[in-house]
Order: structure tokens, then sequence, then C-alpha cells
């Protein structure tokens, strides 16, 4: 398998799309009114002073795989191209998107000043899931954000956990919330989505899971309530990385916050990209659960991406110039800015600013303060 491809030949507000990337580059889902003005979280946009400007031992994505360089946005178009044809091409091709699912809800009511609607839908072309769907009185169409996590009753708050309710925390801002998990997946410890079978997994499943991501996204945006250029997504922890690559992946995400997922490859326990339910999928028997050993080394695609140094601040790149915030913990701390720089840097070349956001905070738990820069990121930029 081939880790780097040849090099391939080949302001706004929020009612208008980000114009001059060419080449086929993806311009954005619209923006906020005000993009480059952040009001009360305008601090988190910036890097402390000791991260300013380090890019750590990352590969620049400013540079093809025939190692020319990324000089103009133009240029940018085709290299974001190639970049997301690569991990495409290592992560396995997603099947066909349902661009026009079927709900089925399966119970309604009242809570708060919002309907919760219990849904079913399919998610991949072989599984389908059961989720919540939060849509606050009012008229017109509204923004909206998939919630991400092991199951989808935590995010409406009422899960064990406090400050993971993203989705009624959300709702009560006016903001329509899809909240889904993978209940059975987790309940038998396989946790992901596999396509077309975990016996035979084409697709990563941490990529299938970005893929059901893009599926949840097509069930909001053909809602009436919902405005389809103003779709988010927001996860933590395990809902983090899947929240990370299914935004990554899929360019209609307007807007993502990724809580303290392990923003990069990393040998921290948490940071656990290794697993076969996340990059290193393999058929079953699978590998003993741990930091991969001599004696118990990773397989499948993980251990291929860290020999050949590519690392997953590529996919944050294809997040440009959509706003992203990493609310960090213990496995996302500041030093996680040398990875940031290199998308800051991108959307510098793109003459975007205040797109890339951290927050740091000792535990790997969310809390009150964190969680609300989550909900004032996200009224920053999708309901402006």
């Amino acid at each position: 398998m081939e880790l780097y491809t040849p090099a391939m030949q080949s302001q706004t507000n929020r009612r208008t799309f980000l114009g001059g990337l060419t080449a086929g580059a993806v311009v954005g889902p619209l923006l906020s009114a005000r993009p480059n003005v952040i009001g009360g979280i305008d601090s988190y946009f910036t890097p402390p002073e000791e991260w300013r400007g380090k890019l750590g031992e990352y590969r620049s994505p400013l540079v093809f795989n025939d190692g020319s360089k990324v000089k103009t946005p133009a240029d940018w178009g085709r290299r974001r191209l190639e970049l997301r044809e690569d991990w495409m091409r290592l992560l396995g091709a997603w099947p066909e998107l349902i661009a026009e699912p079927k709900v089925e809800v399966l119970e309604s009511k009242r809570r708060e000043n919002f309907r919760q609607l219990k849904v079913r839908f399919k998610w991949t072309p072989v599984e389908s899931t059961t989720g919540y769907l939060l849509i606050p009185e009012g008229k017109g169409k509204r923004p909206a954000v998939v919630t991400v996590f092991y199951e989808p009753e935590t995010a409406i708050g009422l899960g064990k956990n406090p400050h993971r309710d993203f989705a009624l925390q959300l709702a009560r801002r006016g903001f329509v919330a899809l909240s889904l998990g993978t209940t059975e997946m987790t309940n038998n410890g396989t946790y992901a989505t596999y396509f077309p079978s975990i016996k035979n997994a084409t697709v990563q499943p941490l990529s299938m899971l970005g893929c059901a991501a893009a599926n949840a996204w097509h069930v909001l945006a053909q809602r009436p309530e919902v405005d389809a250029q103003r779709i988010g997504i927001v996860g933590h922890s395990y809902g983090g990385k899947w929240a990370m690559f299914g935004s990554c992946l899929f360019e209609k995400f307007a807007a993502a916050a990724w809580s303290d997922p392990g923003i990069v490859f990393d040998t921290r326990p948490s940071v656990n990209y290794w697993e076969p339910w996340y990059l290193g999928y393999h058929p079953k028997p699978w590998r003993k659960r741990g930091v991969p050993t001599a004696a118990n080394p990773a397989r499948g695609l993980y251990p291929k991406l860290i020999a050949a140094k590519r690392d997953l601040h590529e996919l944050h790149a294809l997040m440009t110039p959509r706003p992203f915030l990493v609310s960090g913990g213990s496995e996302d701390g500041p030093h996680r800015w040398e990875a940031l720089n290199h998308t800051i840097a991108v959307n510098e070349l793109l003459g975007v600013k205040n797109r890339v956001s951290m927050t740091n905070r000792p535990a790997h738990s969310p809390n009150e303060k964190s969680n609300a820069v989550i909900y004032n990121f996200f009224e920053r930029f999708l309901k402006g």
C-alpha cells in the first residue's frame, strides 16, 4: 500500500459562500455574519506565546506529494483534493451516501422548549440506528448540530455523567439537535460500524463512523426546520474522534467541536487510534486491547500510517476554511497547537482568520466552563 501518491495533475457573510478556492477545492458552507469577529471567545483562536509558530515534526500540508510547495489558493485547491484522495484511499472508500434518508418516528414527547422525537433511520447501507431529534419552538429555519457518543441518551440529558448533554444544551439555545450513538456496538464491545461487515470491513471503522455522520447530516438537512448550510457536529472523547473524522471528511458540516479526542496520534492509552474499532481494523480474533507493544503490536492500517509519518493534522487541514474548536483536556493540552498551527497556515494562505481554536482544562471530562465555549462557538458561527 502506497502511503503517498504522486502529485495530482489536475469576505463572506452567513448568506454567501467563500470564494476564490479554485481547482475543485471545497469552498465550505455558509459561515457567520461576522466570521472574523469572535467576541467573547476570541482569545481561544490565538495560541499561547510559547506555541505560536511552532510546527513540531509534522509534515506540512502545504507541500504536494511530489515535494512542490503550495503557494496560492488555487494550489491549495489541488493539494486539498490530493490529501483527501490519499486519505480516502488509505481509510477505504465510503459507500454512496444516503442523500434522501427515510426517517421513522418511534416516539414524540414535549420537553422544556422543544419536541423530542425518537427516530430510526439507515445510517449506512447495511445498518440502521436509533437516536433523538430535538426541535426547539419557533418558526423559520434554524441551525442544527449532530451530537455523537457511545449512546444517544447522554447528549439529551439522560446519561450518568455530567457535562456531556450537548444536544440538550444546544436545543435550549434554539438549535435543532440530532443525538446519535453506537448503543448496540458499545454493548457488544465492537464500538464502531463496519462495512460491509465486521468480518471483512473495507473501510476503517472510524472513517465509517464519519460516513454515518455524513448520512446524519442529510437527515437534518431535509428537515423543514433546518438550514442545511448551518449544520455542525460535536462529540466528546470517542465522540470527539467521530466528530473529527466526520467533519474533516465531509465538507458540508459548517463547523465542528471536538472534545478531547486526541487530535493527533499519540501513545497515551486514551488516544488509541490503533484499536481495531478505530484505524487498526483487522479480522477477528482481535489483538489484546491496549497500547501497542512488541508482544502485542498494532495491526491493520495504523502502524503503516505511523511508519509513513502521516498524521491527523492532514485531516484538520481539510476543514479549511470552516471553523473548528478543540475542547482540550488531559489528552489535548496546549502542545497540540504544534499540529493546529499547520491548519492556521493554510487559512492564512486563504486569507481567513479565527477558524482554529482550542480551550484547555486539566481533566479529560468536560466541565461547565469548557462547554460554555463550545456553545458560544456554535452560536458565533452557526447563528451569527
